[in-house]
């Protein structure tokens, strides 16, 4: 699977991309990551790419053209099947488990991070297949957003986890879905016990312990 993401700040994911799940994804081919500037495809000497609103109002607007010039440059095309541009938006569809289980899915996945008062309204209504939101906040830019997106959709790519079992019965696996306290060693830590059940070895009274503390 290949994730291309268009930023205004690209040094913003230097790290999140090479840490981790993302960077063992990477050197296991599973996925390629595609940060693209867009500030190389502004038509001026000053890489302009945002400009006051027409009708006026605060804040800058990012502009079309150096967007679009960058999609052309990356071949893409909304509408593609088993491929998706997204753009990072506070008035977007709410991200979940289940879009991020169909966005991996996909070959290709573009997402547009979103900045300063918004962007042009000629992106969402000729250039992207949708727009989306992580949650019913504002962000400085989209760039966080597309970070979420990207680690939740990367680790559900087959053979990204070391076991395979990992993203099953997770928090959100279904809608409504929280998984169960989990422990680990020691038994005991300053008084406070792990519940005797999960010591007990009787895996049928786990389970029913598990589904009974899930919900």
């Amino acid at each position: 699977m290949r994730i291309s993401i268009l930023t205004l700040f690209p040094d913003y994911f230097v790290n999140p991309l090479q840490t981790s799940i993302l960077k063992r994804a990477v050197h296991k081919k599973l996925v390629e990551f595609h940060v693209v500037n867009i500030r190389d495809y502004a038509s001026d000497k000053h890489q302009t790419t945002d400009q006051r609103p027409y009708g006026g109002g605060p804040g800058m607007v990012m502009m079309v053209e150096p967007i679009d010039k960058a999609l052309q440059a990356l071949g893409v095309i909304r509408g593609t099947p088993s491929q998706k541009i997204l753009l990072t938006s506070a008035k977007g569809v709410l991200f979940d488990q289940a879009t991020a289980v169909d966005l991996s899915q996909l070959n290709h996945l573009v997402l547009i991070c979103g900045h300063y008062e918004g962007v042009d309204e000629r992106v969402a209504e000729h250039l992207i297949d949708g727009e989306v939101r992580i949650g019913d906040y504002v962000l400085t830019g989209g760039e966080a957003a597309a970070t979420v997106i990207t680690d939740a959709v990367t680790r559900l790519i087959p053979g990204v986890l070391g076991n395979e079992l990992s993203n099953q019965n997770e928090s959100h696996s279904q809608e409504g879905y929280l998984a169960p306290p989990q422990y680990t060693k020691p038994a005991t830590y300053r008084g406070w016990e792990v519940p005797e059940i999960l010591r007990s070895g009787n895996h049928a009274e786990i389970e029913e312990w598990k589904r009974k503390n899930s919900s």
